[in-house]
C-alpha cells in the first residue's frame, strides 16, 4: 500500500516553450515517505519559469470491513511566473476500499501575487474514485471545483470552474505502468477547456 510511484519527469516540448522537471522520493520508514523536486522552463508566460515542491506522507493500516487503509499527505509547491508568484498548500487523503477500489480527496489553497497588487488566496479541491477493470487495468473518474486568478497586460481577473474526467492505468510489470486521462473544464463565461495526458512511470 505504501509503495508509491516515483516518477522521473522528462522534458516537455511545445511549439513555443519548453520545461524540464525532476523529482525524487524516499521511504523514511515502511509507512512514511518524502518527495522533493523542482522545474525550470524557458522565459515565457505560458508556464512557470521556476518551480519547487515537496511532499510528506504517512500510511495508516485500518482493520475495518469497509476501509482497509489510509494514506495522508501534505504538499507545498512554489511557482514563479513572469510577473507573478504562486504558492499552493495541499492535503491529500486516499482511502483503500474492498476489492481494490480507492477513493481520494484533495484540497488546495493557492496564494497568488501579481506585481503591483495585493496577494490573494483561492481554494480548490477534487475527488477521485478508482476501480479495477481487468487484472492489469485500473480505471478512475474524478470531479473538481475551484477558482483561479489570472493576469493580462491591463487587468487582473478570476474565473471559477468545474472539472470532470476519467483515466486508465495499465501495469506492464510490478515496477512499470502507463497512465492516460481526459478531462473537461467548464469555466464561468461559457468557456470550455478540454485536456488529455499520458505518462509513463517506473518504480525504484
Amino acid at each position: 500500500m505504501v509503495n508509491r510511484l516515483r516518477r522521473q519527469h522528462l522534458s516537455k516540448v511545445w511549439a513555443r516553450c519548453g520545461q524540464v522537471s525532476a523529482s525524487t522520493g524516499i521511504h523514511l520508514t515502511t509507512r512514511d515517505w518524502f518527495t522533493v523536486g523542482s522545474a525550470v522552463a524557458s522565459s515565457q508566460s505560458v508556464v512557470p519559469t521556476n518551480e519547487a515542491f515537496f511532499e510528506y506522507g504517512h500510511a495508516f493500516r485500518i482493520e475495518n470491513r469497509w476501509v482497509q487503509g489510509l494514506e495522508s499527505s501534505y504538499q507545498q509547491h512554489w511557482f514563479w511566473y513572469q510577473g507573478a508568484r504562486v504558492l499552493t498548500l495541499n492535503t491529500s487523503q486516499t482511502l483503500y476500499l474492498p476489492h481494490e477500489w480507492t477513493w481520494s480527496l484533495n484540497l488546495t489553497g493557492a496564494r497568488t501575487g501579481f506585481l503591483g497588487t495585493p496577494v490573494d488566496w483561492t481554494p480548490s479541491g477534487y475527488t477521485k474514485l478508482g476501480f479495477p477493470l481487468q487484472r492489469r487495468v485500473v480505471g478512475n473518474v474524478f470531479f473538481g471545483v475551484g477558482s483561479e486568478n489570472f493576469a493580462q497586460i491591463d487587468q487582473i481577473g478570476r474565473f471559477s470552474a468545474h472539472t470532470f474526467g476519467g483515466g486508465l492505468r495499465y501495469q506492464f510489470t510490478v515496477r512499470q505502468d502507463i497512465n492516460g486521462y481526459a478531462a473537461r473544464q467548464d469555466r464561468t463565461g461559457g468557456l470550455i477547456d478540454t485536456s488529455f495526458g499520458l505518462n509513463y512511470g517506473i518504480r525504484f
